[in-house]
């Protein structure tokens, strides 16, 4: 049975979308079958995965509204073993749409679950909010993975989510777990990092992944062209970085 990664926080510019493109990328170069699931409005992982989503007709927007099954909206993308539902700005309008659908937190899992033996990994990247997209994806996921940025601000909005984990926890999934917390954008040139990296670490009481991923400007560039990381530039800091996060996470045993 496949394993389903809500890669969330509402935070914007925390390199969530970058972990969702990047993780899933080199789990499938790892031999792992993916299915990369784009609930973000914006569509930055379909673009970024090499998708032009203005062109894609089944999104995970009509999966939501219940126009398509999801053996319907999955497709391959151009790198092996990796797949995706696409997302593109017709999403924005689904919190809306689905204000009177009942159980409307369980669409997407009432959906993945048909598919979730045909996977190893189900990685969501979630909106940079705390809607009801993000409660499809924490209903629909084993573990949330949070990426958070090394900066001042880091731990601000944090404990918001963390409410918000743990209310999905009691009333929707209690399945639920936290992967972790990945550090991401950190910067080796300045004490802040680090100052932010120590504190994280004395008031998180969850699993930190030993991976820390450098701001990069290769890993910038990449979604520009379409490309994961590791497709990109396989040599530079950013692909080896998230190689080493994938292998982290194929090595957590404790889900």
């Amino acid at each position: 049975m496949g394993r389903i990664i809500a890669i969330a926080n509402q935070k914007g510019g925390v390199g969530k979308t970058t972990t969702a493109i990047n993780l899933s990328s080199c789990l499938a170069e790892a031999g792992k079958k993916v299915l990369t699931i784009d609930l973000d409005p914006q569509g930055n992982t379909t673009s970024g995965l090499g998708v032009e989503k203005e062109k894609v007709e089944k999104t995970v927007y009509e999966l939501m509204l219940g126009e398509y099954t999801i053996k319907k909206t999955i497709f391959k993308t151009e790198i092996d073993n990796l797949y995706l539902i696409a997302s593109n700005v017709n999403l924005a309008g689904a919190e809306i749409e689905l204000l009177n659908i009942r159980e409307k937190e369980y669409i997407l899992k009432n959906e993945v679950d048909y598919v979730q033996d045909d996977y190893d990994f189900i990685i969501i990247d979630c909106p940079p909010s705390l809607n009801m997209l993000t409660v499809n994806a924490m209903t629909t996921a084993n573990t949330i993975l949070v990426p958070i940025q090394c900066e001042y601000y880091a731990l601000e909005g944090l404990s918001q989510l963390m409410y918000t984990i743990n209310l999905v926890q009691k009333r929707l999934n209690p399945d639920l777990k936290m992967e972790g917390v990945v550090f991401t954008m950190y910067d080796a040139r300045t004490n802040l990092s680090l100052q932010v990296v120590e504190n994280v670490k004395s008031n998180l009481s969850t699993k930190i992944y030993k991976t820390i991923i450098p701001r990069n400007i290769r890993l910038a560039e990449a979604p520009s062209h379409g490309l994961p990381i590791n497709l990109y530039d396989t040599k530079s800091a950013g692909a080896e970085s998230y190689r080493a996060l994938a292998k982290e996470v194929m090595e957590r045993e404790d889900i």
